[in-house]
């Protein structure tokens, strides 16, 4: 087996770039409303999911 083998380094990179470039043509298209209404519930729903817990204040 003599192909080449790409570092996985580089394999990482590269993975990382293609995802960022695909969740900028997401937003870019969801800012424009291009996205249809069940995608936008669900990237909703998981933007609630991802959202921190409200700090529970001690009563005084």
């Amino acid at each position: 087996m003599n192909a080449a083998v790409i570092p996985r380094a580089q394999a990482i990179a590269n993975a990382r770039r293609a995802l960022d470039r695909a969740r900028a043509r997401r937003d870019a298209d969801r800012a424009a409303g291009r996205l249809a209404p069940e995608a936008e519930l669900i990237l909703r729903r998981l933007e609630r999911q991802q959202a921190p817990a409200p700090a529970h204040r001690a009563a005084a």
